[in-house]
């Protein structure tokens, strides 16, 4: 990933020293579990760890010789020990190692995303609250269709966001299974009571059937939960670009003191950080693909998902972090225009009432197809001739023989959907 996406702590996750930690980390549980099984002597594990240097130059140069970044590292770790180095690595493969700390590695990814992601959750709460009573048109097919409240916008927001919360709750779970089963997971020179002592230890899950690799559905699994976190994000992020256009200024994002718009065009407020987060929406959901192709793998392994599994996880895991990051300062800093927001029913001439008119008309006896016409026509009228549609209705000498004025009017009140916006909420304990 790009520097300039890349947010701490999580990028300091995937940088090339903490990987090789957690190489040693996943190294020195092994020989812990060794101690414990009268395998190794007492101590060693520890004496280990105290002569141990992580020198990713040094590492690389000796990669650059061998070509294989394993053996370059345990040949780094190793070079200045004694007789302790003899446990080191005994009866693993490589996998064994790079699939466990890479195990390692997505969990604690994902239990930082997982933190900021409740960060955000507890902001649109308080923002679906602020605005619960605030009315305001509702859109399908971007055409004005009822009126609905801006709180209840945030909260659809929030519950797909608890929903995605619960999903990565799972998803880590389910990526959290390392294996230290050998070759081909058949365990032929190492215990299977060695896996399950040195993974607990790490605060991993022996996986259940191996091959020489962890299963790649479970990082498949992972990929699509990030996926769905940043479709999430960037359902708001078009609501928000939508709400932004000039001619709705309903809602925008913040615009930092300082900051400009345009190279060219002085007055230019755009959504661009709106914007990045679609583009990047996008990128997370490209990645699910390649996860999806690394499940298939030669027999008992290939290496045909190694360079992929490089980029994407990484990539993967920095996108969804910095998008949650984003998300939260942009919800936090909305500006909500709440003047436009009701000069926008002027703009309908009133014919987001259309269907409570229909619905009154009904209740008087009449039959919901002649109450569809009437209705239509005089909506078609009022809107081809930018005239008020309450107007047009009043006028209509049948509206009058139904209505009295206080009914009528009282067809024409916003209030009304917002009724039982109170049971919504608490369907999410608000």
């Amino acid at each position: 990933m790009i520097e300039r996406y890349s947010l701490s702590p999580m990028k300091d996750i995937w940088s090339e020293e903490e990987k090789f930690r957690r190489w040693l980390e996943v190294e020195l549980s092994v020989i812990e579990a060794f101690e414990e099984m009268g395998i190794a002597p007492k101590g060693t594990a520890e004496k280990i760890r105290m002569n141990s240097k992580i020198d990713v130059e040094k590492i690389l140069e000796i990669e650059s010789v061998v070509d294989h970044d394993v053996i370059a590292f345990i040949k780094s770790i190793t070079d200045n020990m004694g007789d302790e180095a003899r446990y080191f690595h005994k009866g693993l493969t490589s996998s064994d190692i790079v699939d466990t700390a890479l195990s390692l590695g997505l969990k604690r990814a994902g239990e930082l995303i997982l933190e900021e992601l409740i960060v955000l959750s507890n902001i649109l709460k308080e923002k679906a609250i602020k605005y619960k009573y605030l009315y305001t048109v509702g859109r399908t097919h971007g055409v004005h269709a009822e009126p609905t409240s801006f709180g209840l916008k945030l909260l659809s927001y929030l519950a797909e966001l608890e929903r995605n919360i619960s999903r990565l709750k799972i998803s880590i779970e389910n990526i959290s299974y390392g294996k230290l089963s050998g070759a081909v997971g058949n365990y032929a020179n190492i215990d299977p009571e060695i896996e399950y002592i040195a993974l607990n230890k790490l605060g991993l899950k022996p996986e259940i059937v191996a091959t020489q690799v962890v299963p790649r559905d479970r990082h498949a699994e992972f990929l699509s939960v990030l996926a769905l976190i940043g479709a999430g994000i960037e359902r708001i992020a078009v609501e928000i670009r939508h709400l932004q256009k000039t001619e709705v200024l309903e809602a925008q994002e913040p615009f930092k003191k300082g900051q400009r718009g345009s190279s060219a065009m002085p007055h230019k407020k755009n959504p661009i950080l709106c914007e990045r987060l679609t583009g990047m929406a996008r990128m997370l959901r490209s990645y699910t693909v390649a996860g999806y192709e690394n499940i298939s793998l030669w027999h008992e392994r290939d290496i045909s998902h190694s360079s992929v599994e490089r980029v994407f996880l990484p990539d993967a895991t920095l996108i969804t972090f910095y998008m949650v990051k984003k998300t939260q300062y942009l919800i936090d800093n909305l500006i909500v225009n709440e003047d436009r927001i009701k000069e926008t029913f002027e703009k309908s001439y009133n014919l987001v009432y259309s269907q409570r008119v229909l619905l009154s008309l009904i209740d008087k006896g009449i039959s919901r197809e002649n109450g569809y016409k009437f209705v239509q026509k005089y909506a078609l009228e009022a809107w081809e001739t930018r005239r008020d549609f309450k107007e047009l209705l009043w006028n209509d000498k049948e509206i009058k023989n139904l209505f009295t004025k206080e009914e009528f009017d009282e067809i024409f009140t916003p209030n009304y959907y917002l009724r039982n916006i109170d049971k919504i909420y608490s369907k999410l304990g608000l």
